[in-house]
């Protein structure tokens, strides 16, 4: 079985074309990029010029997949019909520009259901999802990211984003697994045994097909701790041995890696992390 493609979230300041030239900088393979700003509802398309330039850096390039990421703004949970609905038009509008730049997904966040009934809230999400691919025509996988509980989250259990999954019944959906959200959330152990149930668990009850890119993130806190905070590889509760133990399961050897740390230098994902995640391969 080949390896993984290793890479990182890059920035795209100035310029799209920018992401393939930082990605080449600290030897990515895969990158996760935003489209379009990540705090504003309102999002543009990119003019036709500049996806060509960008398509031939890649092109040009050693980097083999890329995913864009949603704005943290969208929450499909809401039963505020304004928010849903302005959801549903950003999520669609990025999810547009993943297909005009031919990038494999868009990752977004699932939903909080904070103040709302969980069950309603869960509706609102599969209405919403379905909204967006019926607005959204391509080739691009629409990716719900597990999330690190707390705040009426949804989507910490396996289970949960299995239900998800099957009532939106849309083979252009998938999903993305973040480490240190699952170690925050307290339902990925990291042990070597642990990681096995925890796969055997996804594989009986999801399918490890349906999971197509991981964010490689370490745990600036405890293992249950509900908080949402990523660490360097290495540097947090996960830790060296954690990693070392996820990169042995070779179910997850045909997903993509992306690190979304904070980087050593607090500048964002850079060489030293991505060389470490490559050293245990």
């Amino acid at each position: 079985m080949k390896k993984p493609l290793l890479g990182a979230h890059v920035s795209t300041a100035g310029g799209l074309f920018k992401a393939v030239e930082n990605a080449t900088a600290i030897g990515a393979e895969s990158i996760q990029i935003f489209g379009a700003s990540p705090r504003q509802w309102k999002a543009r398309l990119p003019v036709k010029e500049n996806i060509e330039i960008y398509k031939d850096a890649v092109r040009q390039s050693k980097v083999g997949s890329v995913y864009l990421h949603a704005a943290y703004l969208v929450n499909l949970a809401s039963a505020d019909k304004e928010i849903h609905k302005k959801s549903v038009e950003n999520l669609s509008t990025h999810f547009k520009i993943a297909n005009l730049i031919g990038a494999k997904g868009l990752v977004f966040h699932i939903g909080s259901a904070k103040g709302v009934d969980i069950s309603v809230a869960k509706k609102n999400i599969v209405a919403g999802m379905k909204k967006v691919l019926k607005n959204v025509s391509g080739e691009s996988f629409l990716i719900m990211e597990n999330s690190s509980g707390g705040g009426g989250k949804i989507g910490v259990e396996i289970d949960e984003v299995g239900e998800l999954l099957k009532s939106v019944g849309s083979n252009r959906v998938k999903i993305c697994l973040d480490t240190a959200h699952a170690f925050e959330a307290g339902t990925l152990e990291v042990s070597q045994a642990s990681i096995k149930k925890y796969f055997d668990k996804w594989e009986s009850r999801i399918g490890l097909d349906n999971l197509v890119v991981i964010h490689a993130n370490d745990s600036k806190t405890a293992y249950g701790s509900q908080s949402d905070r990523h660490e360097n590889i290495g540097e947090g509760h996960i830790g060296m041995s954690g990693f070392k133990n996820l990169a042995k399961e070779k179910r997850l050897w045909n997903k993509d890696w992306i690190l979304e740390v904070p980087g050593f230098d607090g500048m964002g994902p850079d060489k030293k992390n991505l060389d470490i995640l490559k050293s245990l391969f």
